[in-house]
């Protein structure tokens, strides 16, 4: 089993904790946060202050961005960056056990799929993505950079989603939909162009 070091200890992390638990290929080393109270514990992983460990940390490890950050993905965004410009991070993709995905699907670094997530033939999941509890992605579906596809979301066949686009619960997007980047898509929305 790797290690691996969880960023936010919110209430998403509970879920990403336990996608990880059952893949059982990764163990939480520490979970790194500013918001620290003394003796600051999550799932009785001790909590690290994610600013000081960030400047200070020298070594190679693997790290997931565990916090969902609804209604600013730019915050996801720039912290990946930074992130990345340091080269001794790693973003492994985390597939809970509970989902489905066909083949022919691309899902690139940082992406976490979460129980009974489907994705379809032929879809592109690029860097960082969040696709979260129960949501479909039908074929031939393009979701890019730092997007989060909530709980129960279905995204149809053809459908592009842009950059930093987080997409609500129980929203459904018509097929053949472009939606932009740095979109906001509130929950239970149905998107039909």
């Amino acid at each position: 089993m790797k290690n691996i070091i969880l960023i936010g200890a919110g209430g998403h992390a509970n879920s990403v904790y336990d996608v990880i638990k059952t893949t059982k290929k990764f163990k939480v080393e520490k979970i790194l946060d500013n918001n620290l109270k003394k003796n600051s514990k999550f799932n009785n992983i001790k909590i690290f202050d994610k600013n000081f460990f960030l400047k200070e940390n020298k070594l190679k490890k693997n790290i997931h961005l565990s916090f969902g950050s609804i209604y600013n993905l730019k915050i996801r965004h720039n912290l990946i960056k930074n992130l990345e410009i340091k080269r001794i991070y790693k973003f492994p993709i985390i597939i809970s056990p509970r989902s489905y995905i066909s083949k022919n699907v691309k899902i690139l670094t940082g992406s976490i799929i979460m129980h009974n997530s489907i994705i379809n033939y032929g879809a592109s999941i690029s860097k960082h993505v969040v696709i979260n509890t129960g949501a479909i992605i039908e074929h031939d579906v393009s979701i890019n950079d730092n997007s989060h596809i909530s709980t129960g979301v279905i995204v149809n066949g053809g459908v592009t989603i842009g950059k930093n686009c987080f997409i609500g619960s129980g929203s459904v997007i018509r097929e053949n939909v472009k939606i932009p980047d740095n979109s906001f898509i509130k929950m239970g929305s149905i998107i039909k162009k």
